[in-house]
């Protein structure tokens, strides 16, 4: 579908600014790959070839006896044994057969002219942000070939655990930023357009409402209710949809008196069209404006909480957790460096992109 010659010169001007641009390129190829991170780091095969047979152990669960094994539970893929029953076709003798077979199984050098062999696909990384690294030392563990930004003190990749937790960040602050930006440009035009008593009350409320000790509500919620991503979308959007109100409401007190809406009103045009197809659009310049910090503040406050252990469950992959990590191991300098470059460069290009944005929508920008 081809844009309205309004847009096309917001697009304009948002390509004229290069560092908006290449921030929402980058940006884009980040969160993308993000998405798909149970195919970068996952301690389960994308693929499995087993006596002719494919299995994608990623989608499905297969127990070890699906591979010849004897346990109903998950089959354990890194595990050297079932490395030879996959490999070899299910030999009745993998769970007897000498050490250095197994090495030549995880080597991928076992060949045996007599068994059907088959095959796995890992992922890049062999790791989900929860699993245990088999490594020898004392966790924390520095960087290598292996884990190529080290281990946390639980003996977890952290580059995977960094993939995973940059999903879970975004798509929070994407969640949350949407629906507090809703309610909060709702109640705004209502208040400016309006005015009189419903601006005065909802003034009142909304003051009475930004005065609540948010991060107490937060932990006595989280205590009642359990610690769930959902219900912590929950408690931010409430507590968060107030930052927009008072740019809207400015904007809409600003253009209510213009001729434009007076006309509108002469001609009998309903309020509702009014305010948000008339009245609206002029007040994006402001909204917009707004927009980054309210995006790098769901950031902050998602990490602040889960640094101070009442925010995202324990067991969810969390920058902000990496970031206490880092603190109470200062022997590991990497866990440090990680959690602030991954901060550093997933705020700025935040920023970035919501500057040009911001540059876009302003209608004093024209073609060059």
């Amino acid at each position: 579908m081809a844009l309205s010659p309004l847009n096309q010169r917001r697009w304009s001007n948002f390509k004229r600014n290069r560092r908006a641009l290449w921030s929402l390129v980058i940006f884009s190829v980040v969160f993308v790959l993000s998405l798909f991170a149970e195919f970068i780091a996952n301690d389960r095969p994308i693929l499995i070839n087993y006596r002719g047979e494919f299995y994608t152990p990623i989608f499905n669960f297969y127990p070890e006896t699906t591979f010849g094994g004897d346990f109903k539970t998950e089959a354990v893929y890194n595990d050297p044994v079932v490395e030879c029953l996959i490999t070899t076709g299910g030999i009745e003798d993998c769970f007897d057969v000498p050490e250095d077979m197994l090495e030549q199984v995880a080597d991928g050098t076992f060949d045996h002219a007599d068994f059907k062999k088959g095959w796995t696909l890992w992922p890049p990384i062999p790791y989900s942000y929860d699993t245990p690294v088999d490594r020898a030392g004392a966790a924390p563990l520095p960087p290598d070939s292996q884990n190529w930004l080290g281990t946390d003190d639980r003996k977890r990749d952290v580059l995977a655990r960094v993939i995973y937790g940059f999903r879970l960040s975004i798509i929070f602050t994407l969640v949350v930023t949407t629906a507090a930006s809703l309610i909060g440009i709702f109640a705004g035009a209502v208040q400016g357009y309006f005015g009189g008593w419903v601006d005065l009350i909802f003034q009142r409320v909304i003051e009475i409402w930004g005065a609540t000790p948010s991060l107490y509500i937060i932990i006595i919620m989280f205590a009642i209710l359990g610690r769930s991503f959902w219900l912590l979308v929950l408690l931010t959007v409430l507590f968060s949809w107030t930052a927009l109100v008072g740019v809207v409401r400015a904007e809409f007190l600003r253009a209510r008196n213009l001729e434009y809406v007076r006309a509108a009103k002469a001609l009998g045009v309903s309020n509702r069209v009014i305010m948000f197809r008339h009245m609206l659009p002029n007040a994006m310049v402001a909204t917009v404006t707004m927009l980054p910090f309210i995006v790098t503040g769901t950031i902050s406050t998602l990490a602040g909480l889960d640094f101070l252990g009442f925010g995202l469950p324990s067991s969810a992959p969390s920058l902000g957790e990496l970031t206490l990590q880092a603190k109470q191991n200062l022997q590991a300098p990497w866990l440090a460096f990680t959690a602030f470059f991954t901060f550093a460069i997933m705020l700025s290009l935040l920023v970035f992109i919501f500057e040009g944005v911001r540059d876009a929508f302003d209608p004093r920008k024209t073609f060059s």
